[in-house]
């Protein structure tokens, strides 16, 4: 689920936004009018917390449409356990959903039914979405964070919950961010990771079990290009392709075909040209150059796409995933985004997550989600998935 990273672009070379949740990574096409925008982001799967907007809070099977979202055009989706954010090409940034702990950032702990403005924040580049905090980077390379901040997830160096956005303490030159369950990353411009919050299985990757209200060094970690964030687990991505992982392994979601806690980074095994990753509550996904995706991890529902719920302590192929451009691990589900702008889905389904109109678990990638096309954004949440 957008327990995952949003990558900040190079400074002198991109124009626009790579989002992952992430969270997933694609690129948004312009829209130009409100009544386009309005219908751009589309939601299906559960829906009690308003995490797909509208007026009614029973579960959709199929894929709605968010409501309020007309501020410009979507450059990048994420999906926490319960809520969502969009960040818009002007800069700002938009939640709904659930909001008892003020991860909407709207200065109050109401559920928005249908987006609303972050307070406060512009010149905004990248977003992500933990269980119950958010983030995001600015165009300056700082940090804000917002939301529930019980294991210090926030980085200010207090465990006060926040309504409105706050700065990471500590951060400058920030290349990229990812939310966990309550734990967050970032990618400074020299290829180090930063890591703060809640360690007690080592997801913070500095060789302890010790919480921390403040970002501290990841151990061993240069040439970092992406990060992801599971519920206890962190994964890397490093600029030679290689996949390295961290934190909570008992369902073997390090990838080192092992079910070992993991205080600093491993290497998972066999990935050497990974693109992009991401992480779900207890798996990982990653796409690889040549356009298929490895998957490691809790397979109870399916999620690895291999036929079996057989747990996978090592990377494997996820069955029929060919061309795929953007990778998003929600709760305990997988969406995978062709080069056609389709979405499919496998894992678990009891709120509709996979959108194929039923609540199965699908232990197989479905056929494309129905009344969905021309996608460029994925984000995969708690129980429920966003497109764009």
């Amino acid at each position: 689920m957008n327990l995952k990273l949003a990558a900040r672009p190079r400074r002198a070379a991109l124009a626009g936004l790579l989002s992952l949740v992430t969270a997933a990574a694609a690129w948004a096409a312009p829209v130009t009018s409100a009544a386009a925008q309005e219908g751009r982001v589309k939601g299906w799967g559960a829906n009690a917390n308003y995490q797909l907007g509208g007026t009614l809070t029973t579960s959709k099977y199929k894929p709605v449409t968010v409501p309020g979202v007309t501020g410009g055009s979507v450059e990048a989706l994420a999906a926490g356990y319960h809520h969502s954010l969009a960040l818009l090409s002007n800069g700002t940034v938009e939640s709904w959903g659930r909001n008892g702990e003020g991860q909407l950032g709207i200065g109050s702990t109401a559920a928005q039914d249908q987006a609303s403005t972050v307070a406060g924040l512009r010149g905004v580049v990248a977003v992500a979405a933990g269980s119950n905090h958010s983030l995001a980077l600015l165009a300056d390379g700082t940090v804000r964070a917002w939301g529930l901040n019980s294991s210090g997830q926030l980085g200010d160096n207090t465990t006060a919950t926040r309504t409105v956005p706050v700065v990471v303490s500590g951060l400058t030159n920030v290349e990229a961010i990812a939310a966990g369950g309550a734990h967050s990353l970032a990618v400074l411009a020299d290829g180090t990771v930063r890591a703060w919050g809640l360690n007690g299985n080592g997801q913070l990757g500095d060789g302890s079990t010790a919480t921390r209200t403040t970002p501290v060094t990841v151990s061993g970690l240069d040439n970092v290009r992406s990060v992801a964030a599971g519920n206890n687990h962190s994964l890397a991505r490093r600029a030679d392709g290689t996949v390295w992982a961290w934190g909570r392994g008992s369902e073997g979601q390090i990838g080192d075909n092992a079910t070992a806690q993991r205080l600093t980074p491993v290497q998972a095994d066999g990935i050497g040209t990974a693109r992009d990753i991401s992480a779900g509550v207890h798996h990982s996904v990653a796409r690889l150059a040549n356009g298929t995706v490895v998957a490691w991890g809790y397979n109870a529902q399916g999620q690895m796409g291999d036929g079996t719920t057989t747990n996978r302590p090592a990377p494997i192929v996820l069955d029929g995933a060919e061309q795929i451009r953007a990778v998003s691990a929600g709760g305990y589900h997988t969406l995978v985004l062709d080069r056609e702008g389709r979405v499919r889905a496998v894992g678990y389904n009891n709120n509709g997550q996979i959108g194929d109109g039923a609540t199965a678990n699908r232990t197989a990638l479905t056929e494309p989600v129905n009344s969905l096309s021309s996608v460029s954004l994925i984000a995969g949440g708690g129980e429920f998935s966003l497109a764009g």
